[in-house]
């Protein structure tokens, strides 16, 4: 039975407003590490600076393989609008288990090649040795972040943003605390362990969400992840939807991974002041994803049940939310410029660096809104072809020229930041304008 959606401010922010606080976890774990890492007393600098090579490296991995949560987002919130939820039970369980076992895969392979991976990015002398000895403990919690993820998904497409902002909230705390914890120790019971106790805090903090994901799952839904045959039909569709979100966020990763290369080649005090330039920018990011994750559940209950009405409403009044969270983010930005540095680093070359771009992430964030925004609608709509697209055309048409030009010119630093200020404007622009001539025909027609 086909149910209508309600696209009010109240049923958004349902959804929204857990998205967010569930969202901001991720970049905490990251920003977490960060901050702490950036201030430990031997080697803080260099320490910074693995934290942020293998950071970005987890998260290219994390981004690639973690895409089954929004294509199992999007199955489940469409067959839910359209009254047929029962013909996708089975199929999450499907789903997990070739997620996981391709991760497993891709661990086992990268852990033997740790030393040239991390060449690539620049890394050398003790920067490199503390990559390798953080990675070596973070990348255990590689398939348990990604079985979270996915099970955040279905909880998702559920309509339910409430059980995965409890499990990350819950992890998040954990984090911060071990962090303190196993980085700094306890005098008389707890040893510094500095670098590699930001690792084994994150570790532990995943391990603790992944099992608080399986019991809820079991004890609130009727999903179950026991493997059953034959396969469900709409796992080819989900495969299919996957591996276009995989290609899309492999180059989603070359910028992300490009930025860091050349920021790296720059010095010390650079890959300094970018890795605490990209985790705010991630932050103000999961922030307003809060309000994409909405629009991704309600997007694809909506056209499940065929509302294009709605759907265009929705549209329209998560990016007037959106907007009005991007602008509160701008003003805090430039109000608390100075502090937000140093709470990642007491390194003064390395805060100037920071400052002397920071701006430049703070102006992008309403053109940030937008394209985040309509890719979690995009998302929701099962568009995941058109996506790769974008992306693909973002990164290569977009942030590559502007930057190799701006480095051509003498830019420098700031090269890195306007180039990522034009990826995300060819993206916005992009999504807004398919929207509009897909769906402002429909309009007419009901």
């Amino acid at each position: 039975m086909i149910t209508r959606t309600a696209v009010t401010f109240k049923n958004i922010n349902k959804l929204a407003i857990p998205a967010t606080i569930s969202g901001i976890a991720e970049p905490v774990l990251s920003i977490t590490d960060t901050a702490i890492v950036g201030n430990i007393p031997v080697d803080g600098l260099e320490s910074l600076a693995a934290a942020g090579i293998v950071g970005s490296f987890l998260s290219m991995l994390i981004w690639a393989l973690g895409q089954t949560r929004s294509a199992i987002s999007a199955i489940i919130s469409q067959y839910l609008g359209a009254g047929r939820i029962q013909v996708v039970e089975d199929l999450p369980a499907q789903a997990i288990f070739l997620n996981l076992l391709l991760s497993l895969v891709v661990l086992g392979s990268t852990i033997f090649i740790v030393d040239d991976i991390f060449r690539l990015f620049e890394a050398s002398g003790k920067i490199l040795d503390y990559c390798i000895s953080y990675y070596s403990i973070r990348v255990w919690g590689f398939p348990l972040t990604l079985f979270t993820f996915a099970i955040f998904g279905i909880f998702r497409g559920l309509q339910n943003t409430f059980y995965p902002m409890i499990i990350a909230v819950v992890g998040a705390g954990l984090n911060i605390i071990l962090d303190f914890v196993l980085v700094y120790g306890i005098e008389g019971f707890v040893p510094a362990m500095y670098l590699e106790g930001a690792a084994w805090a994150s570790l532990i903090s995943q391990g603790v969400m992944a099992i608080m994901v399986f019991f809820l799952l079991k004890r609130k839904t009727r999903i179950s992840l026991r493997l059953r045959v034959p396969l469900n039909k709409e796992l080819k569709r989900l495969v299919y939807m996957s591996l276009n979100l995989f290609v899309r966020t492999l180059a989603l990763n070359v910028a992300l991974i490009i930025a860091v290369r050349e920021a790296t080649s720059l010095g010390d005090r650079f890959i300094g002041a970018h890795t605490i330039a990209i985790n705010l920018w991630l932050f103000a990011a999961f922030f307003i994803d809060g309000y994409a994750a909405a629009g991704n559940s309600m997007a694809g209950k909506l056209l499940g049940a065929k509302d294009y009405n709605g759907l265009w409403t929705l549209a329209k009044k998560i990016l007037a939310y959106g907007m009005v969270v991007s602008f509160a983010l701008m003003v805090a930005g430039f109000l608390f410029y100075q502090p937000l540095g140093r709470i990642f680093s007491n390194e003064a070359i390395v805060l100037s660096t920071f400052y002397s771009v920071f701006y430049l992430v703070i102006i992008g964030l309403p053109v940030n809104t937008i394209a985040f925004l309509f890719d979690g609608i995009f998302k929701g709509l099962g568009e995941m072809k058109y996506l790769r697209n974008v992306l693909l055309m973002a990164t290569f048409l977009g942030f590559v020229p502007t930057l190799y030009i701006g480095k051509a010119l003498g830019w420098g630093f700031y090269a890195i930041w306007i180039a990522f200020l034009v990826w995300m404007m060819v993206r916005g622009g992009a999504l807004v304008w398919k929207f509009h001539r897909k769906f402002s025909p429909l309009l007419q027609k009901t």
